[in-house]
């Protein structure tokens, strides 16, 4: 296994900090009439490869280096090496780059070594790959979001030079003027503001960088009619240039993913693979698979884990899908399937959403890290058919990281008790139940009101433009959640529950109701025929447990578990009309648009 110095969080740790050092340390060279501040994508390149480079060292420990090799000659050439000499800044980053690199390298040779045991364990006996997993193809997604990205990142790119082709017109038929800086100053947005006397007239220029011009000192202008420009900043192309950066990096990036995992899935179809017999679990949290050894029957000690999806054969998916589709329509609500079916229902209400059950695997390929598999399963141990999944991320073995994961980790974190121990500290009453938003909630729900009313701030501060499809996206989203957290409020009564979040009051008998459990944040109430109520978020777990508290939707929801499993714990009587709560989503859409009103009025 990999060492606990070569972790990814090292290396991006070193690499961010001094990064960070070497450019709040080296100089900034001015803006001048010879090196004028204008578009640099060379300079640009070079920052979309870091940041991949900094992608790339998380997850992809080859293309890594040599995006590390790509940045370390872009160091070189702007005279980086030589720089290292006499700033500090810049040798703590060539020896972040040389820490980097080592624990790269550890860790490609110890996968190296992870595939020769692996191939040892497995025996001489190969086995071809199920025709459900030849088929398989990996990169389809990755490729459609790079193409999207990367023609973002070119309409940017086309953007940006109409703005430098527009200067460069305009300028070359200018006159050029050398003139006198007579004031500087900041308007009320912070913009600096240049005041240039040349041949008798006064022009004034935005400027990004005003200590490059002091008062008294001279500058070279370009003017034609009304029309005048810096020649050490003849354009403001930033946000084009940021685009093109935010979408070719992250183009790149699906890109690399997709031919990465095309090539990988390409290298498993080639012939016959080693086969081992493994135990397969899917994860709770993530949907992740972990794989067990065979003689795990406990599922203690997890050797792997990675994304996985079905395959199936090209030829049989469409009549396969129909058979299913008939078959439940037959079987629904009568026969031994029924019954079956029921008692798994059963099942999960009594045992608090118990973890899915190991399933013997047969796992095709060579497992170890950065490996592509496949593996043969039955989804229950009553199905007479097997199905086949392919890995579609990279295979990593299941080791004690920084931050543990796992089966383990979830149940240390998040401590289940029975509905015995729950129903033990409830007493039976005659009058309805209620659980509200409490602090916590309601600080998040204040939190999210400081951003939305900042948000609405902020857009309509600008001019009417594309920025303003952030507020019609992002609005509905915040007034919902903002409405949820404060006023969340759920009633059990005689016949069922109130549940009151942002827009409306929702009435869910408990013949009906399937599940009670709390996730992300949120109160989800599962029903039998119809979509579970769902109101989030309902507080912030996490900072409640760090804070030594239990949090209060979590105990919320299962006082409502134990509820639904003891009929002898509920109220009696009918919940009236006061105690159903109120939603306050209409109330909040109306302050919401008087503070655009206002906002407008004090523009």
């Amino acid at each position: 296994m990999p060492a606990r110095w070569a972790h990814p969080l090292w290396a991006l740790l070193a690499l961010v900090a001094s990064l960070i050092w070497d450019m709040v340390a080296a100089p900034v060279a001015p803006c001048t009439s010879a090196d004028p501040c204008a578009a640099d994508w060379l300079g640009l390149g070079v920052s979309v490869v870091l940041v991949l480079t900094l992608y790339w060292v998380w997850r992809q420990p080859q293309l890594a280096l040599a995006g590390l090799v790509a940045v370390l000659t872009g160091f070189a050439v702007d005279g980086g090496f030589t720089a290292a000499l006499g700033e500090p800044s810049a040798l703590a980053f060539l020896m972040a780059a040389a820490f980097t690199a080592a624990g790269l390298v550890h860790r490609l040779a110890v996968a190296v070594r992870q595939r020769a045991l692996a191939l040892e364990a497995a025996g001489p006996v190969a086995q071809p790959l199920p025709a459900a997993a030849r088929t398989f193809r990996r990169g389809r997604f990755s490729f459609v979001l790079a193409a999207l990205l990367l023609a973002v990142a070119g309409f940017g790119y086309w953007q940006a030079q109409q703005v430098v082709d527009a200067y460069e017109e305009r300028a070359a038929g200018a006159t050029h003027l050398s003139g006198r800086v007579t004031a500087l100053k900041e308007d009320d947005d912070g913009v600096g503001i240049l005041k240039v006397e040349a041949d008798g007239r006064t022009h004034r220029f935005e400027t990004a960088f005003p200590e490059d011009f002091p008062v008294d000192s001279r500058v070279d202008i370009v003017v034609d009619g009304d029309w005048a420009a810096l020649v050490a900043e003849p354009y403001d192309a930033f946000g084009w240039e940021l685009l093109v950066l935010v979408g070719s990096g992250a183009g790149l990036a699906f890109l690399a993913n997709g031919m990465d995992g095309r090539t990988r899935s390409q290298r498993l179809r080639r012939g016959p693979l080693p086969v081992l017999h493994v135990l397969v679990r899917e994860g709770q949290d993530d949907g992740r698979t972990w794989v067990f050894a065979a003689d795990d029957p406990e599922g203690l000690r997890p050797i792997l884990h990675f994304h996985s999806l079905y395959a199936f054969e090209d030829e049989d998916e469409d009549g396969d899908g129909d058979e299913e589709g008939d078959g439940d329509g037959l079987d629904a609500g009568d026969g031994p399937a029924a019954v079956v079916e029921l008692g798994k229902v059963t099942e999960i209400l009594r045992g608090e959403d118990p973890p899915p059950p190991l399933r013997a695997a047969v796992l095709y390929g060579v497992p170890y890290a950065g490996a592509e598999v496949a593996f043969v399963a039955r989804e229950d141990a009553d199905d007479a058919e097997v199905s086949v999944e392919c890995s579609v991320t990279a295979v990593k073995p299941a080791v004690p990281g920084l931050v543990e994961r796992g089966p383990q980790r979830r149940k240390r974190m998040n401590p289940r008790r029975s509905v015995d121990e729950i129903a033990a500290g409830m007493t039976p009453t005659a009058d309805p139940r209620a659980w509200t938003a409490h602090g916590f909630s309601r600080a998040v729900g204040l939190g999210l009101l400081l951003v939305q009313g900042g948000g609405i701030w902020v857009t309509l501060d600008e001019e009417l433009s594309w920025t303003w499809l952030w507020l019609a996206v992002g609005l509905p989203w915040l007034v919902s959640a903002v409405a949820t957290a404060l006023t969340w409020r759920i009633t059990a009564d005689r016949d069922g529950l109130w549940v009151t979040g942002a827009w409306r009051v929702r009435r869910v008998p408990w013949n009906v109701i399937t599940s009670v459990r709390h996730s992300d944040d949120g109160i989800r109430v599962g029903r039998a025929k119809d979509s579970p109520v769902e109101l989030s978020p309902t507080g912030w777990a996490w900072l409640e447990r760090r804070l030594g508290r239990e949090p209060h939707a979590v105990r919320a929801a299962e006082e409502l578990r134990a509820l639904l499993l003891r009929p002898e714990l509920r109220p009696l009587e009918e919940a009236p009309t006061g105690r159903q709560g109120v939603p306050v989503g209409p109330p909040l859409v109306a302050l919401s648009v008087l503070w655009g009103v206002a906002v407008l009025l004090l523009l």
